[in-house]
Parts: C-alpha cells; structure tokens; sequence
C-alpha cells in the first residue's frame, strides 16, 4: 500500500476498525496472513524493527511503532528521529508527551496511549492529550465503554480502544462507546 496522508487515517480506521497488535515472530507470521490493514508494533530492536516494518509494508500493512516497547532503542527525540529515518513508519504510538510532539513535528502520526487505571490517571490523561494534541489517543483496557464515551464527549482527537479486547463483543461496545477503532493482539479477532 502506497503512504497515506494524516487526513486518511480516520476514514481508515473507519473502514477498517481491529488493528492488529502484534507482539512475536509468531504474530508478524499471522498478521502477513490476515486481512488487517493496520498494524501495531509491539516487539522489536534496534537491529530488526526496519525488517519487521519492511515485512507488513510490502504486505500493504499500515505500520505504527510503539517505540517505548522497541528494544535498545532509547525512548527520546533520537529515538523518534531514529524511527522516522531507518524504519519510515505512518507513526508511532508512546506514552510519552514529549514524544507525540516531537514525531508530530518531524511528519509522523502519533498515538497517545493512556492506561486508565482509576480517576486520576482519567484526569491526568485528559489534561495530557489536550495538552499534547496527540494525533490519536489509545484507551487502555479497551473494555470500559462508559470511560470511553466520556473521553469522547472531553477529545477532540479519535480513539482507539485497546487491550484486554479478546472477542467480538468487546469490539462491538468499544465501538458502540465511540471508539473509532480497536487494537488487539487477538488473532481471531483480525478478520472480523
């Protein structure tokens, strides 16, 4: 698939709402397999991310990085240009402030991800993302609808719903709380 553009993201996601996270070999196998079209990476090093990205590209995957995850790789601007140079990804995913802003600048597309955990962190999270101006937020778990649907009504950017996302209803309520889309390591779950 050629690169999209930031604008095309959302309809994407739209057309296409399980993003596969992948976190083995085993899963990059079974992602190549599948009809998934957006992919996130959960696994890697320094010495085989641009393999792995390489690999779902020529698929014609759509491939964000979570570079907090990527092994030696230091989760700073370095880190972040580092990716954009040698592994050109369509973005990024972190939980890191300064890290949304700078991908932001230098032209990658960068997901908040922002694990709810009680109201504080729902606080904190909200007053971050507005704050950031992430180009789009990931809830985790991905199974707290009413959560969802108050960070909605609070955003200004899309969500994705992620983690703990394991069947076909925990898609549908995701979606149904105002999830554009949801991310999920579950296999089964790519192809719906």
């Amino acid at each position: 698939m050629q690169k999209v553009s930031f604008n095309e993201i959302e309809e994407l996601l739209i057309e296409n709402p399980v993003v596969a996270a992948i976190r083995s070999e085993k899963d990059l196998e079974n992602v190549l397999k599948s009809n998934v079209l957006i992919v996130f990476v959960l696994y890697g090093n320094i010495m085989n991310i641009s393999d792995i990205c390489k690999s779902l590209k020529d698929k014609g995957k759509i491939v964000f990085i979570h570079i907090d995850l990527i092994e030696g790789l230091k989760g700073d601007h370095i880190g972040v240009e580092f990716i954009k140079k040698y592994v050109d990804p369509m973005g990024i995913l972190t939980t890191k402030p300064s890290n949304i802003k700078h991908a932001k600048a230098i032209g990658l597309y960068a997901i908040q991800r922002v694990f709810l955990v009680d109201s504080l962190s729902l606080a904190t999270g909200i007053k971050n993302i507005n704050d950031v101006k992430p180009n789009a937020v990931e809830v985790m778990p991905g199974i707290v609808g009413s959560i969802i649907t108050d960070m909605v009504d609070r955003l200004k950017v899309p969500i994705i719903a992620g983690g703990l996302v394991s069947n076909k209803k925990d898609v549908m309520e995701a979606l149904k709380s105002g999830a554009l889309a949801i991310s999920t390591t579950c296999k089964e779950l790519w192809n719906i």
